[in-house]
């Protein structure tokens, strides 16, 4: 999708966007890493991050608390055991040209101060699923999957069945957790496929997919059938170092037994790099397993610590990847659904095409500009052509199914092909469907009376991050909504279910088709242990606008309890003390902010709010500390020009106490650090009697 340029937005269009992406962002994660059916291609999705970083890093005051600069992965799926990594498993940052390549080397000695050459390691990148092995005494005791980064899943019997994964160590760390990707080859993902159909079962898209479904299998029997494979490229928790270098470390995790890629090699800075990467690409559809790209790691283990972590990125690290896959088809028609914020969004089905080994019969066509052949301004995309059922287009992909329509071919054009009119009304509810000004999306204003929504945002409630009612998936939701005997049309409805189930003097749910008298005692019974809910996951559940599960943890950690958030929104009005307070909380602004107040001050959404709350007992939230820390809890800005560490450093070592980092100051700002230079923060904090402090004092404070 050709796009207004970033450096071309306005403010306004700029929230508008990042809302966008982070809600696209937010499904395709779902999808891919908690549902392992992805819904977006890996380019797709690269395109989205790439564009909410460049819009982040342009208008750094409008970064959203649920950005997707800030999440790793997906929720932990059902089935498995919850496994907490006490050393997160992150994500990596992307790029696409050589020009990103330099200027990740030039952060990364700008973070560090460091003028001189830094060495770098360059692997190739596995297309799999991550996996992290604990041993301890040498011994595997534990084995478990990314998930979200700070839970995954506990695959450990399934891991014991694969042939590259040691069960035991000998002259290992005392505790070693060692990580790396479970993926197929592709001559065994052929003959996996081939058994599969000689069997009447299921065929795999792509090795990714069978090497993820095959590792969390229910039943460890079924993975031991399946002919996976181990790569070892990193570690998390260890008992003692393993070596003072990356590519030691890994030679280490080689000496101890682990399959390691031989392509890893140590680079002398950013030319060296961009050769291995273009070796490796060379050699891409030879290796016998899938690659999607090239990781740059710093190799000095010592500057990776000190350049350290972004909320989901190491800073000391990078993901080179390749670029994207073509194929032409037909368009055989447009479906329009509609999502739990009322967007319309536009679907292709295609004839079925196979691209880059993958056969793939929709795709996303964004919205009604992108199919009209033109950008939210209204200039032209494509040249201007638009794209109409029955056209010949072109669709791109680099990864997992859904894919984009990037092109038409006009000289295909029938002449009975018309223009696509979009839709103006709901198709799921015929409520008038609005586009405010500013916004590339169509949305319905049918609100709760629409089904279409209604349901999307029952699915939402009961989702994992939110109320994670077992028994109560996206099916049940569906059915309970269109029950006429117990209809579930409102969250609080939920938790009305057993009262209303046993008045019922017709049918009993343990009675009818999909329950027992077992299954519906444990519906009701998990419905009744989620009367009792954190404030954050009651905040997130709400699906409210632009607020994800970053957002309603920030808003959870300030106001601490319902009560007070509940007063706090109802009264922030533009110009109130309370609208002052819910802005300058880091990471909540205007467009998030208001997103809150329209939700509460609608008489039909305060409606169903009052009567969730009235089942419930919410718990308080505590603010996050750190231990000894002198600054945890505390919320500081910096300003001026810091002489002894960047401010990005400054900023990470905050953080990492357990302190909170605003951009500017208010009533709630606990201290302001201020180097040379300070100008109308150093004023603000004045006027509001904020402790002030230089960078020498903020050193000793916190112990150097």
């Amino acid at each position: 999708m050709v796009e207004k340029a970033v450096e071309t937005l306005t403010e306004a269009e700029a929230r508008q966007e990042l809302s966008r992406l982070a809600a696209a962002i937010a499904a395709a994660n779902t999808a891919y890493h908690t549902l392992d059916a992805p819904e977006m291609s890996d380019a797709d999705y690269d395109a989205l991050k790439r564009r909410n970083a460049a819009i982040e890093s342009r208008f750094p005051g409008l970064k959203r608390a649920d950005s997707p600069s800030d999440q790793v992965g997906g929720a932990v799926a059902e089935g498995f055991g919850k496994v907490a990594h006490r050393v997160r498993m992150l994500s990596l940052e992307n790029a696409f040209a050589a020009e990103e390549v330099a200027e990740f080397d030039d952060r990364v000695r700008r973070f560090l101060g460091f003028p001189g050459a830094v060495q770098y390691t360059a692997e190739p990148k596995i297309d799999g699923l991550s996996l992290s092995l604990r041993y301890e005494r040498g011994r595997l005791v534990q084995a478990a999957t990314r998930g979200d980064g700070e839970v995954g899943e506990n695959v450990t019997e399934n891991a014991r069945t694969i042939s590259d994964i040691p069960q035991q160590l000998a002259g290992a760390p005392d505790v070693l957790e060692v990580r790396g990707e479970v993926y197929m080859s592709h001559a065994d993902f052929a003959a996996l496929n081939t058994r599969q159909s000689a069997s009447g079962d299921k065929t795999f898209a792509n090795p990714r997919n069978a090497a993820a479904g095959s590792l969390r299998q229910l039943d460890a029997r079924i993975t031991a059938a399946r002919p996976l494979r181990f790569f070892a490229y990193s570690w998390g928790e260890l008992s003692q170092p393993l070596a003072a270098t990356q590519l030691d470390a890994i030679q280490r995790l080689t000496s101890l037994g682990f399959q390691t890629n031989p392509l890893t090699v140590l680079c002398a800075g950013p030319q060296e790099m961009l050769d291995h990467y273009r070796l490796i690409e060379a050699q891409r559809a030879t290796l016998g397993y899938d690659i999607d790209g090239v990781v740059y790691k710093v190799n000095d283990l010592a500057l990776q610590a000190r350049l350290g972590f972004r909320s989901s990125t190491p800073r000391w690290a990078l993901a080179h990847k390749f670029p994207a896959e073509l194929a032409w088809t037909e368009l055989l028609g447009i479906d329009i659904q509609v999502g739990r914020t009322g967007a319309l969004s536009p679907v292709a089905r295609l004839r079925p095409v196979t691209v880059g080994g993958v056969v793939v019969q929709n795709a996303t066509l964004h919205n009604e500009d992108y199919i009209a052949g033109r950008d939210s301004r209204g200039e032209a995309i494509r040249g201007g052509k638009d794209i109409r059922v029955g056209d010949w287009v072109q669709v791109y992909r680099a990864g997992d199914v859904i894919p984009k329509v990037a092109d038409v071919d006009l000289s295909r054009r029938k002449d009975t092909a018309h223009p696509y009119v979009f839709p103006t009304e709901c198709p799921e509810c015929g409520s008038p469907a609005h586009r405010e000004e500013g916004d590339s999306v169509r949305r319905c204003t049918g609100g709760l009376i629409c089904p279409a929504q209604a349901v999307e945002r029952l699915k939402h409630f009961v989702s994992r991050g939110a109320f994670d009612i077992e028994g109560l998936g996206a099916k049940q939701v569906e059915m309970f909504f269109k029950d006429p005997l117990l209809p579930v049309k409102t969250p609080a409805d939920i938790f009305t279910l057993a009262a209303r189930d046993a008045a019922n003097p017709l049918q009993k749910l343990k009675n009818r088709e999909g329950f027992g008298e077992v299954s519906a005692a444990k519906l009701f019974a998990a419905i009744e242990a989620r009367r009792i809910i954190p404030l954050d996951r009651l905040i997130f559940a709400l699906g409210i606008r632009h607020v994800g599960e970053v957002a309603a943890g920030l808003l959870a950690r300030h106001y601490s309890t319902w009560e007070a958030f509940e007063v706090a929104v109802t009264h922030a009005t533009p110009g109130s003390a309370e609208w002052a307070e819910l802005n300058s909380i880091n990471g909540v602004g205007e467009v998030m902010a208001q997103s809150l107040v329209d939700a509460f001050q609608n008489e039909a959404e305060r409606a169903a709010i009052d009567a969730l709350a009235a089942q419930l007992t919410v718990q308080p939230v505590q603010a996050r500390g750190v231990v000894d820390s002198p600054v945890a809890g505390l919320i500081i800005v910096f300003t001026g020009t810091l002489e002894k560490m960047t401010r990005a450093e400054a900023k990470a070592r905050a953080e990492a106490l357990g302190a909170k980092v605003a951009g500017s100051v208010s009533a709630k700002t606990d201290l302001l650090v201020a180097g040379p230079g300070a100008g109308s923060k150093a004023k603000d904090a004045e006027r509001l009697g904020v402790r002030t402090m230089d960078e020498d004092a903020w050193l000793e404070l916190i112990g150097g």
